[in-house]
């Protein structure tokens, strides 16, 4: 990491604007979705067999088990969880869960940003449910005691346009009546997830994985499978929602026979992905997020004029890290981001649109630690330049 002294002379000052740091990220891709590609990523590195071909052909089936089996593996998913890739991406995945499942009891949402108000707005306007709403505000985490687990209970894991994460999952009941069901898209690989506590969870491989989008992950557990086959909703479902025939669960799903016709570049892709998380070995991803969050604290920790949106460090998400930046409005941020993407420093970083103007900077594991680490000194030389 950058010395003290060396972070000090990049610091603004009233009076003088910084020269441009001489070392630019590598890689300077910190959206928090799509993320980064992994390291030493190649399109040309990508298996093609399989391109052109049916996914429904014997090939196409074995490509999409072994992706199911290579996250299987990469999360440590017992075997009482089923795993199926849906269209839609992690909203894709969610609205799933809540339009087959939800209904059968009452219904607890939390909400601390835009996606956790999202799943309200749906439960309330499509499906006409009355939740018990818990809110908080943005860089803020409800309180998880208020939660009656006679309910379903919908919450994000990691609230990627806040920043905000539940701690763990300890405040989730062992002998809970409703089913959890964890929007897990910018936690899932960067935590260890506690898999006995969640009955359904969703994800996309556009976030720690660094894949591609239009593709969401479903995970369901045994509780999750015995509510769709001893319930049926009110709604009408589409198509592309149904999990269930003839009263069981449609088991090919979960076995590589998607819904509908799946990208299988796309699916390449995620192999890739999955295979670079497996050389890491057991715990790779969660080191290289630990790893970059670590240095982004560092780098605000030197700077007065930067800080935490979540000041809570305990709740604090290690992959879509939230910034708050003295002074600044959405026209301040603007200006930073354009300046640090006209010199190839850092790509896609404002703030989410329905957050305070900010800075969000991802940490997942496809980042390399190193291009965290040089993007202080031109966040430095970007706020300096906006102010001037």
């Amino acid at each position: 990491m950058t010395d003290t002294t060396a972070a000090d002379a990049t610091r603004p000052s009233a009076d003088q604007t910084p020269a441009k740091p001489a070392t630019r990220p590598a890689r300077p891709h910190f959206s928090s979705g799509p993320c980064a590609k992994p390291p030493g990523y190649d399109p040309a590195k990508l298996a093609t067999d399989v391109l052109g071909r049916s996914h429904r052909s014997k090939l196409g089936k074995q490509r999409l088990q072994y992706c199911i089996d290579l996250m299987r593996e990469m999360l440590r998913l017992p075997d009482t969880h089923r795993i199926g890739i849906v269209p839609g991406s992690d909203t894709g995945a969610y609205e799933m869960a809540m339009w087959t499942m939800l209904g059968a009891r009452p219904v607890t949402a939390l909400a601390w940003e835009s996606f956790g108000e999202g799943w309200v707005t749906d439960v309330v306007k499509q499906l006409k449910i009355d939740p018990n709403v818990i809110r908080a505000d943005y860089g803020q985490l409800p309180d998880l005691n208020q939660v009656d687990w006679s309910n379903d209970v919908l919450f994000t894991w990691n609230g990627t346009t806040s920043g905000v994460r539940v701690p763990n999952g300890d405040w989730i009941a062992d002998d809970r009546e409703g089913l959890s069901f964890a929007d897990a898209t910018s936690g899932v690989f960067a935590y260890d997830l506690p898999w006995d506590r969640i009955d359904v969870a969703t994800f996309s491989w556009q976030k720690v994985l660094g894949g591609e989008g239009a593709h969401g992950v479903l995970i369901l557990g045994p509780r999750a499978v015995e509510r769709l086959e001893s319930y049926t909703p009110a709604w009408p479902l589409p198509k592309v929602f149904r999990l269930v025939s003839k009263g069981k669960l449609s088991e090919g799903i979960f076995k590589g026979e998607t819904i509908n016709t799946p990208s299988m570049l796309a699916v390449e892709d995620a192999i890739w992905s999955l295979e670079w998380a497996k050389s890491l070995g057991e715990g790779g991803l969660i080191a290289r997020s630990d790893a970059n969050a670590a240095a982004l604290d560092w780098i605000v920790a030197e700077r007065d004029w930067l800080g935490h949106l979540a000041g809570d460090e305990a709740s604090r998400s290690k992959t879509s890290v939230c910034l708050t930046v003295a002074g600044a409005d959405e026209a301040l941020i603007k200006k930073m981001v354009s300046l640090l993407e006209a010199e190839g420093a850092a790509f896609d970083i404002a703030g989410y649109r329905d957050a305070p103007p900010g800075l969000r900077i991802w940490c997942g594991a496809t980042v390399d630690t190193a291009d965290i680490e040089a993007l202080g000194p031109w966040l430095d030389w970007a706020y300096a330049s906006a102010n001037a």
